[in-house]
């Protein structure tokens, strides 16, 4: 569709509105009594989240983000689907799947009796997608933006026979400053160390950022929060339908290595995602359906 024909069917006055984007890429703005937050129709992915009051943004979206079709954007809430992480059959196929590259489709908008915006973007399989991965699928993603960000990613079978996934919201958060930014409520977990050779070791007190971290935590709870001291606030991470989360940052020899980050973010972004990943596989029969929730908010230090 074009904007103008996303703006007749779907726009909400006042509150949200479709827009030409970078690269020429479809967005939804929503600027609620609420919250303002931008999200590409492109990849299906929240950019940006600040809500009302709150003087910083709460996700992190490199200056350097590709957008274009078949490319990623470095930054918001990613999503991995139907695989975390590399190809599980190691056939070559993108990395954290095929979802996170490709145009979603608006499914609906709706203006919610308690002031929160509601979004949803759908995509089932095609043929391009059956070559990739050989399932007959319908996945749907439901945003709502209110006094927290709410992300739902449902997995439904449209097939005949039982399939596997892993999953992931590959969420950049936006802290003031990596050196005094800990991250709270994975004391004790095991986890495996994917910059460490894929040791698994045990998590003793905060999680503190002094170089590479790229560790899949397991049997995780469903509240972390990321304590950022810097912008003086907490951000609160609640989940469902996870037993693993990722905590991600690419340090300063990663960082520079990127292109589509500058030099210097890595002491500006935070990646703690809310996964099925590792041990953590989810099988969807025939049918059925699966969901993944992450729900973000700003507590106040």
């Amino acid at each position: 569709m074009t904007i103008e024909q996303l703006n007749a069917n779907y726009k909400i006055a006042g509150q949200l509105e479709f827009v030409d984007g970078k690269g020429g890429l479809p967005m939804i703005q929503v600027n609620s009594a609420k919250a303002r937050a931008l999200i590409s129709i492109h990849a299906g992915q929240v950019l940006s989240y600040q809500p009302v009051g709150e003087p910083e943004d709460l996700m992190f979206l490199s200056e350097k983000a590709y957008y274009q079709d078949g490319k990623a954007i470095k930054g918001g809430a990613p999503v991995c689907w139907p695989w975390f992480g590399a190809d599980p059959e190691g056939k070559g196929r993108p990395g954290h799947g095929f979802v996170r590259n490709r145009a979603w489709n608006v499914v609906a908008t709706e203006a919610m009796s308690n002031g929160d915006i509601k979004v949803k973007l759908g995509l089932v399989d095609t043929p391009e997608t059956r070559a990739i991965w050989p399932q007959s699928f319908s996945l749907l993603q439901e945003i709502i933006i209110g006094d927290a960000l709410n992300l739902s990613l449902v997995t439904r079978n449209a097939g005949k026979e039982t399939f596997s996934i892993t999953q992931a919201f590959h969420t950049y958060f936006k802290v003031g400053d990596i050196a005094r930014t800990k991250v709270l409520g994975l004391e004790g977990c095991e986890y495996i160390d994917k910059a460490g050779g894929n040791a698994q070791k045990q998590q003793s007190g905060a999680v503190t950022i002094e170089s590479e971290v790229d560790r899949i935590y397991l049997d995780v709870g469903n509240t972390i929060t990321i304590d950022d001291s810097a912008l003086s606030r907490r951000i609160q991470i609640t989940s469902q339908g996870s037993k693993t989360a990722v905590v991600w940052n690419p340090w300063e020899k990663i960082s520079k290595e990127m292109a589509d980050l500058d030099d210097a973010d890595y002491q500006r972004l935070l990646c703690v995602e809310t996964t099925n990943a590792a041990n953590n596989v989810v099988e969807v029969t025939p049918g059925g359906e699966c969901r993944l929730t992450a729900n973000y908010r700003v507590v106040r230090n």
